[in-house]
C-alpha cells in the first residue's frame, strides 16, 4: 500500500513536473533532455505553491492543465501505443483515439489527488548518461523532502519534423515504468474482451473515479 501511495504520488508530480509554457516551445527546441526536466520540475513545485485547485485535487483544472502544456511536451500516442502493445496496429484510426483519450483521462483522475500532496519536495538530476547524437535518452531523478528520496526517471525522445525538442514518452516511479505497468493491464482486457472492451473497461473506470 505504501508502495501503491507512492507511486501515485510521484506520477502525479511527473504530470505537473512536465508542463511547458507555450512562449518557450521556441527555446525548448535546442534545450537538453536533463535541462528541459529541471526546468519543468522547477515550474511545477511553483505551479503548486500558487494554484489552490490543483493543491486541493481538482480533476477539471488538472485536465486543463494536461491540455494546456502538458501533452505538448509528450508523445502521448507513442505512450498509449506502447501500453497496449501488439494490438495497436490492429485498432481503427477511431479506436486508437479513443484509447488515447480514455487513457489520458484514467491517468489524470488517478493522480490528479496527488497533486494536493505534493508540497516541499525538490527534484535532483542524476549525471546524462548520452552521447549528442542520441535520439533517446533516459533523465534520472531524485524527489527528495521527508523519509527516503523517491526515484523519478523519464524516458524521451528527440521529436522529428514538424514538432521539436523533447518528448517524455514513459516515466519510472520507484522502479516500475508506467508504460509496461499498464501494458500488462490493458493485454488481459484485450485478450478477454477485444479493443473494444478495453474502451468500454476504461470508460466504466473513469466514471467511477469521477464519482469519488
Amino acid at each position: 500500500m505504501k508502495f501503491l501511495q507512492y507511486r501515485r504520488s510521484f506520477l502525479g508530480l511527473f504530470m505537473a513536473a512536465s508542463s511547458l509554457l507555450a512562449a518557450l516551445a521556441a527555446f525548448a527546441a535546442d534545450e537538453a533532455p536533463d535541462a528541459m526536466v529541471k526546468r519543468l520540475s522547477a515550474d511545477l513545485l511553483e505551479t503548486i505553491k500558487n494554484d489552490k485547485a490543483i493543491q486541493a485535487g481538482d480533476a477539471s483544472k488538472v485536465m486543463a492543465l494536461v491540455d494546456e502544456k502538458i501533452l505538448p511536451n509528450m508523445n502521448f500516442q507513442r505512450m498509449t501505443a506502447s501500453a497496449v502493445g501488439r494490438s495497436w496496429r490492429q485498432a481503427t484510426p477511431e479506436q486508437q483515439k479513443r484509447l488515447q483519450d480514455e487513457f489520458k483521462t484514467l491517468l489524470v483522475r488517478t493522480y490528479s489527488g496527488a497533486l494536493a500532496r505534493v508540497k516541499d519536495q525538490t527534484i535532483a538530476l542524476k549525471p546524462l548518461r548520452a552521447a549528442p547524437e542520441d535520439t533517446e535518452v533516459i533523465v534520472r531523478s531524485e524527489v527528495r523532502g521527508r523519509g527516503d528520496p523517491i526515484q523519478l526517471d523519464y524516458r524521451l525522445e528527440k521529436a522529428s519534423a514538424p514538432a521539436t525538442g523533447w518528448k517524455i514518452y514513459d516515466l519510472n516511479v520507484l522502479g516500475v515504468w508506467l508504460v509496461e505497468t499498464y501494458r500488462g493491464q490493458f493485454s488481459e482486457e484485450i485478450n478477454a474482451k477485444g479493443i473494444d472492451g478495453l474502451i468500454n473497461s476504461l470508460s466504466e473506470r473513469n466514471k467511477a473515479n469521477a464519482k469519488k
